[in-house]
Parts: structure tokens; sequence; C-alpha cells
């Protein structure tokens, strides 16, 4: 670990305590998630710090080990080419942008599920649909059960502010070869980038039957990062040499 930047060692340490954290909660009864997970803004256990908190949440060891490699794959090299603070600053921008970005597609699933309900059905949603999915239920009703899941469920994971760093790396690195499994051979960092985006384009309008992915958190993670690179471009240009 000595040979691994401050911000990015840090940011694997945090990580891997919140996981270990949210085990140690469960067996009190406690659900982190709940508590810490981003939340859309009408529920009522929405809150803004929940921007901030839901990334450092994670489903369970894959979903947390996935993340932390690429952060650490990644990430270190972003560090050590920016720096501790604007990589920091990246990392943390980035992933409360992915979730505004979650935020907003929600609100629209939100409507466009509420739009065909009776008033009624709504207030039942809003009155009882915390608690059933606490217990492990849900309304029978297929737009009840659809609004409630929207409403209540969260949002959890690094996902937004990694696929930043990926999209941080194909822009500083353009042409890196990197070899990708399956693929026999290797293709540069800019492609590797542009398809991962193509991908979670396509999953997230696809909706992926249920897959319970953040598909268009992933893409706002990678739009935040590309304003921001933009920004600093723009704002050094005559001075930026680290970009190619």
């Amino acid at each position: 670990m000595n040979n691994i930047p401050t911000v990015t060692k840090n940011l694997l340490i945090i990580n891997v305590l919140m996981l270990l954290g949210t085990f140690v909660a469960d067996g009190y009864g406690i659900n982190l998630a709940d508590y810490l997970g981003l939340h859309f803004v009408l529920s009522d256990r929405f809150n803004v710090g929940q921007l901030v908190t839901y990334m450092f949440m994670h489903a369970g060891f894959t979903h947390v080990f996935f993340n932390m490699f690429a952060v650490w794959m990644f990430g270190r090299i972003l560090e050590q080419v920016w720096g501790p603070k604007r990589f920091l600053a990246y990392y943390m921008i980035c992933g409360m942008g992915a979730g505004l970005i979650q935020e907003a597609v929600t609100a629209v699933r939100y409507f466009t599920i509420e739009s065909g309900m009776s008033p009624e059905a709504v207030q039942a949603v809003f009155e009882q649909g915390s608690k059933a999915l606490q217990s492990n239920m849900n309304f029978v009703d297929p737009a009840m059960a659809g609004l409630n899941l929207v409403l209540n469920s969260s949002t959890v994971g690094a996902s937004g502010a990694v696929y930043a760093i990926l999209l941080g790396f194909g822009m500083l690195f353009p042409n890196q070869p990197m070899f990708i499994f399956p693929l026999p051979f290797p293709i540069k960092a800019k492609y590797f980038v542009i398809g991962y985006a193509l991908i979670e384009l396509y999953s997230g309008l696809a909706n992926s039957a249920g897959d319970n992915v953040a598909h268009f958190a992933h893409l706002g993670g990678m739009i935040f990062g590309f304003l921001l690179i933009m920004y600093w471009r723009n704002k050094n240009r005559g001075n930026d040499c680290y970009y190619n």
C-alpha cells in the first residue's frame, strides 16, 4: 500500500471499512444502506447528505471489489498526474453529479408511473410503501409496486465516480493500449471508454429488465467528468502539458 497515492489509498480504505460497518450494523438490525444510500428526493427518507454518503456504500463484497479495483488501477494514475487535491475534487464532484443524474432519471420514471394512477393509489404508496419494502413485501398492483420501488429504493455504490475515472484515463491517455478480457487483442483507451459509455446508454434505455443497476448514474459520472476536464483544459490552456 506504500506506493499507492494518499487519496486513492484512503478511498480504498474508507469504502472497505464502510462495507464492514454495513455488515456489523446488519447484525444489530440496522440497515445502513437505507440511511446512507441515495433515495429519491420525494421520499421521506431522502436527505441532501446522501449525495455524498451513497458513493461510499456498496451492496456486497463483489460490488466494492470491482469498484475499488478500478479506483486502484486507474485512480492512482490520475492522482499522480493531477495531484491529490484535484483528483479528490474530481472524484467527489463526479460522484455527486452521478447522483444528481440518477435523481433526474428517477423523477422521470416516477412521474411517468404516477401519471397513470389515481390520487388514492399514490397516497397509499406514500403512506404504506416504505414499511412494505422494509418487510420484503410490495403492492400487488403493478403500478403501485413500481411506484413504490422508484420512491423508496436506494442507490448505493461508487460506480458513478469510477466511470468518471475511466473517462478521465481515456481522455488523458487516449492511445494507451489496454487488454480487456475476453478480447484477444489490445484496444486503445479512448475506444474502451467509448464502448463502456455506449453499453451503459443502451442498458439504461433498455432498462435491462430491472437489473438493479443505475446505468444513467454511470453515464452521469462520465458526463460530469468530461465537463470538469474540459473546464480545466480551457482554464489552463497553454500550460496543460499532461493532456494528449
